[in-house]
């Protein structure tokens, strides 16, 4: 079943965590890709000064991020509420 599944991927994720000495060292190959990613977007030819790129790609990162806070707001007001109202409860 998926929802086996789902459990089994979280409970060796937590064992991976739990097993890790060093969280930051670990993440920190993903992370160096995203920031190039944006750097390599802002900037493809590499004209700009190492200081001005990242500079620029924090922008481009703030507003990637701040566009996918954007569309999830925008969803969830779309979204029919699933929330139960505590003071009326059946």
């Amino acid at each position: 079943m998926s929802a086996d599944r789902s459990l089994i991927a979280r409970l060796a994720a937590h064992e991976s965590w739990a097993r890790t000495a060093d969280p930051s060292a670990r993440t920190e190959p993903a992370r160096r890709a995203m920031l190039d990613r944006f750097e390599r977007l802002i900037d493809p030819d590499g004209v700009l000064s190492p200081e001005e790129g990242a500079r620029r790609a924090g922008h481009a990162r703030k507003a990637y991020f701040a566009r996918l806070a954007l569309r999830s707001a925008q969803a969830r007001r779309k979204a029919p509420s699933t929330r139960v109202d505590e003071d009326h409860t059946q």
